[in-house]
């Protein structure tokens, strides 16, 4: 079992549909019988299961996986990679995910964000003789880049890349659908916007199981908020993550890893694969 909890509680996931179909209480109310305190309490996570059931299809939500995740009834299994590594860090009074991706044949390696603290990674890099090149952001949002100077640091020929469609001082751009290598690795990317203008998902192929670095696109059981566009967030997510195969390895920036075929069966924000 990972020991890095799932990132949203019932309410967050709740929060997140109702500020994202911009749907007003009163309405909620409306069409389900559930009284404004109720949903009102339900925001403030108090479980009510029936209330709740009533709730989630007017906001696009699977009903019987909300409640999943309102027990707490689910966690995705414990992923390992040989090639990869998670690495949690603090941010304010929650955490971020960086990863480290390498090729260990070569041992060429690529950092995907550097969350607050890149320094495990680093150090993960030094202790198997391994040769970083590469800075890949998901988006610019501060917990994701927060380290990057200790990570160019390290290496002054490493180079970082970022979506033009979200640029940032000193990163080189490219566009959605550009691929890259590690190694013997293929790193391929693929726009998933709506949480940020230029969110990225990176695809990496040539390791046990395919993974997918997702940035705040995506989380174990929920998804991120849709900052710039929810219907886009909710729409590249469909089209780019949930066409991947199933045993497919996220990534997500917040939360544990979980795989394309668990968030099929266990996120509420997706019901038509359950």
């Amino acid at each position: 079992m990972s020991s890095i909890p799932l990132e949203d509680n019932f309410e967050d996931v709740l929060g997140k549909a109702l500020r994202g179909t911009g749907m007003p209480d009163g309405v909620l109310e409306f069409l389900t019988g559930v009284s404004e305190e109720t949903i009102a309490k339900l925001k403030d996570g108090e479980f009510d299961e029936e209330s709740l059931r009533k709730v989630a299809s007017p906001l696009g939500l699977d009903a019987d996986t909300l409640v999943e995740r309102a027990r707490e009834a689910w966690v995705p299994a414990p992923v390992e990679v040989e090639g990869l590594r998670q690495y949690n860090t603090v941010f304010d009074d929650m955490t971020v995910n960086n990863y480290l991706v390498w090729d260990p044949a070569s041992k060429e390696a690529a950092l995907f964000d550097t969350g607050t603290d890149a320094s495990g990674a680093i150090g993960l890099v030094d202790e198997l003789g391994l040769t970083l090149k590469q800075l890949f952001l998901t988006h610019t949002h501060l917990d994701h880049i927060a380290d990057r100077a200790a990570v160019e640091s390290h290496n002054p020929e490493l180079k970082t890349f970022v979506n033009a469609l979200e640029p940032t001082g000193g990163a080189t751009r490219f566009q959605p659908g550009d691929a890259f290598s590690v190694g013997t690795l293929r790193v391929s990317t693929r726009l998933t916007k709506g949480h940020s203008p230029g969110g990225t998902t990176y695809v990496i192929n040539g390791l046990s199981c395919p993974v997918a670095i997702v940035g705040d696109a995506l989380f174990a059981q929920s998804m991120g908020g849709g900052m710039i566009s929810y219907q886009d967030a909710l729409a590249t997510n469909r089209a780019e993550l949930f066409s991947l195969q199933d045993d497919t390895v996220i990534c997500p920036g917040h939360g544990p890893m979980t795989t394309v075929g668990e968030e099929k069966a266990h996120n509420p924000f997706y019901p038509e694969f359950k």
